[in-house]
């Protein structure tokens, strides 16, 4: 299991994965969730994963592969717009897939795969898409600003409650870091590190990316004094009265 998040505001994007993989208590690595794909001053693409790793990886590579041929049809570096990129993505997703998807099956293996895609092309918006395991998507609007892959239940309610389109980058990078803490509270197969992109609008590069692991002090800090806080918060709540 995995837990991936990514938020399209009106100052730009933020983007987290953790770097979990688990195949069983005692079957656990690391692998990052997160590809940036990147030309200054035309596109910056971010793709978060979730699912099947062989699926994940297999797709990406394909985007990844077919991008060194510009003159071979769409790809990451020649389309106009996220809305093409994100097709490109489900068309990838589909044909590992078909290809590996059967084979996977007959030993019971799990082919389902998600995928966030964002980012901006120059000359649109910035955008944001959550791509299916069917290879169909959808896309962020105003009333639903996140996307949210892999065990998102835990760290969805403090998003719910902070992040509106609004909301800055520093808050709403503060709010992923507390939705991460609340996941990993309490679900083993989500851990550290945590890989980080902010991106700011209409820059078309990266404002920072970090890797999150355990020695980082802000994400102990915010361990430590969120549990405090809502122990805190908790204790100062009247007691009921329906007697």
């Amino acid at each position: 299991m995995t837990y991936c998040v990514a938020m399209s505001l009106d100052a730009g994007m933020i983007f987290a994965s953790d770097s979990r993989t688990n195949a069983g208590v005692d079957q656990i690595a690391r692998f990052s969730k997160m590809r940036v794909f990147h030309r200054e001053g035309d596109r910056l693409i971010v793709t978060l994963s979730s699912g099947n790793l062989s699926i994940t990886q297999n797709a990406v590579n394909i985007l990844e592969q077919r991008a060194r041929f510009t003159d071979k049809g769409p790809n990451l570096w020649n389309v106009e717009s996220m809305f093409d990129i994100a097709g490109l993505l489900g068309d990838a997703l589909r044909e590992v897939k078909t290809r590996d998807g059967p084979y996977l099956m007959q030993n019971n293996i799990d082919p389902a795969a998600n995928f966030i895609i964002g980012g901006q092309v120059a000359g649109e918006p910035h955008r944001l898409f959550e791509v299916y395991s069917e290879g169909n998507f959808i896309e962020a609007t105003s009333d639903t600003c996140y996307f949210q892959i892999g065990e998102s239940k835990y760290g969805k309610p403090v998003i719910d409650r902070v992040v509106s389109r609004r909301t800055s980058l520093i808050d709403a990078t503060k709010c992923t870091m507390v939705s991460f803490d609340s996941t990993m509270r309490s679900n083993i197969s989500v851990g550290l590190p945590i890989d980080l992109l902010v991106y700011e609008v209409d820059t078309l590069r990266v404002k920072m990316q970090r890797r999150v692991d355990e020695s980082d002090a802000y994400f102990q800090m915010v361990h430590t004094q969120w549990g405090e806080g809502l122990r805190r918060v908790f204790a100062q709540l009247p007691d009921p009265d329906w007697s």
